[in-house]
């Protein structure tokens, strides 16, 4: 099974929307509230909540395994931090564990290259076993932060890695 990334286009906003549903349930249940996931789904994945992300300048990409979608990335130039943002980066369960997250880790790091980035950054729930992964593959926190969202607080740490 040979794994590829394409970029996604507004065509592929109902399959993200569908990934998402399948993998924040299983990520976050642990985490979030049921209320709150269903809101931040709605928030974030619906139709209109990715194509506000694309204007705000966020790119997604998919993740094919044998021509079958089973994540997806999102990225954004952050020039006023000088840092390349991973926005999302989520795995359907069944495909966690066979390399494909720091095969877009990488993808995303080359990408930040090309954009003359020295620094790809993301925000994790402190709570978020992806946590761990994130350490394993050269992240570190830069700092802890609580957003405010809709109600709810969002408890992340900021990780950077240099490239």
């Amino acid at each position: 099974m040979n794994p590829s990334i394409r970029i996604a286009t507004t065509a592929d906003f109902e399959l993200i929307s569908q990934l998402a549903y399948e993998i924040w349930y299983p990520t976050y249940i642990p985490i979030l509230s049921e209320a709150q996931i269903a809101f931040m789904l709605d928030q974030l994945y619906s139709i209109d909540g990715l194509s506000k992300a694309v204007e705000q300048g966020k790119v997604f990409y998919l993740l094919y395994e044998s021509e079958i979608a089973v994540g997806f990335i999102a990225v954004r130039p952050s020039p006023e931090k000088e840092v390349f943002r991973i926005e999302s980066l989520y795995l359907l369960p069944s495909t966690q564990g066979k390399g494909y997250g720091q095969l877009l880790i990488n993808f995303a790091a080359e990408l930040a290259k090309a954009h003359s980035f020295t620094t790809i950054e993301l925000n994790v729930n402190r709570q978020n076993k992806a946590y761990h992964f994130y350490l394993k593959v050269g992240f570190e926190v830069a700092y802890e932060i609580d957003i405010p969202y809709h109600g709810y607080v969002l408890d992340d740490y900021v990780m950077q890695k240099s490239i």
